[in-house]
């Protein structure tokens, strides 16, 4: 429906843009349309909006993009934090678990030795 290199978020905005428009204005007529352009008044929207969107240069579509690389930001830095909290958490269980299995690897052995030799 679009080149290869306009933008994904732009398109699925552009989309998105439409089927809202289109459900306000028409969303309790669609069950009872009887002919198949009951709703060609929509085109004159659809045609404004797709020149709103064809230039990706546009301030309105620069804004939109960098919205959406904020938000691949927040996630981004979440997961990151994610992630480390998991590490110390590892950290912290191996760091406890450790020195409890020394000592019970000291006693198998001891026990181990006893019964081998006494």
């Amino acid at each position: 429906m679009c080149d290869r290199a306009y933008p994904k978020k732009l398109a699925f905005q552009y989309l998105e843009d439409l089927k809202n428009e289109f459900e306000r204005l028409y969303g309790n007529q669609i069950e009872t349309a009887g002919r198949p352009y009951a709703f060609i008044k929509f085109d004159t929207f659809m045609q404004k909006t797709k020149k709103l969107y064809q230039d990706t240069r546009t301030q309105r579509n620069i804004a939109k993009l960098n919205d959406e690389l904020y938000e691949v930001h927040q996630i981004m830095t979440r997961n990151v934090q994610e992630v480390l909290g998991v590490g110390e958490k590892l950290d912290r269980f191996d760091s406890e678990v450790a020195p409890v299995a020394v000592v019970l690897g000291v006693v198998f052995l001891l026990l181990w030795v006893r019964n081998k030799f006494w």
